[in-house]
């Protein structure tokens, strides 16, 4: 039996126009991360494309090799395609800023653009079921290259999480919708491969983080 744990990235950037890189609370994050897996000798070790990704492990102490089978669904488009005058940002900002709390409002606006992809609305370059099945896909790859008692480290995000998750546990899309939402930076969630296929043994995984680093955004 093999074992994949994937792991969400440490905090982004949120709010600013660069959202792809890790906020100082970030690498903070990943640098704990490392230290708990420092016990770790993964036989391989892999990430999304994008920046949050690769400085997360790194900063952990790891060297990956890039799937883009791992990445996140592209939370712009999604934006856009709910309220398109969101295209450009300072119009989005100061629409939040009017409401009295910018981050209940953005939540309240960003559940309701997600649910519109889920509903199979127009506008996407990757539909929700695509991007679903994009993300098992990778965690399927990852299985394959695993010899019997190998370990993966894979750094990701929370949406091809939930979604390799809801997936396995035969949950939909309602699960992802309650899942996506609370996965934890950094959080570790455990996969085994065997003779059965693919198992989720935890989910979301966090004793690392003490109540000053944990976050979900």
């Amino acid at each position: 039996m093999s074992v994949i744990y994937l792991i969400r990235h440490a905090q982004a950037s949120f709010g600013a126009r660069d959202y792809d890189k890790l906020s100082t609370l970030g690498e903070q994050q990943a640098t704990q991360l490392g230290t708990t897996l420092s016990f770790l000798k993964p036989d391989l070790v892999m990430s999304g494309s994008m920046r949050r990704h690769q400085q997360t492990a790194s900063l952990a102490g790891f060297t990956a090799e890039v799937d883009p089978g791992y990445d996140e669904f592209d939370h712009q488009e999604l934006i856009v395609a709910h309220k398109p005058a969101y295209k450009r940002h300072t119009v989005m900002v100061a629409d939040l800023a009017r409401s009295g709390n910018p981050k209940r409002a953005f939540q309240e606006m960003f559940t309701a653009a997600t649910q519109r992809w889920i509903d199979g609305g127009d506008g996407y370059s990757e539909p929700f079921q695509a991007f679903c099945e994009r993300s098992e896909a990778a965690v399927r790859r990852t299985a394959d290259r695993l010899g019997k008692g190998e370990t993966a480290l894979v750094f990701t995000s929370g949406g091809p999480i939930a979604a390799v998750v809801s997936r396995l546990l035969s949950g939909g899309d309602g699960l992802w919708t309650k899942l996506n939402p609370v996965t934890i930076n950094t959080a570790i969630t455990k996969v085994v491969s065997g003779r059965a296929g693919l198992t989720v043994v935890s989910y979301n995984e966090h004793v690392h983080l003490g109540a000053d680093l944990l976050t979900y955004r």
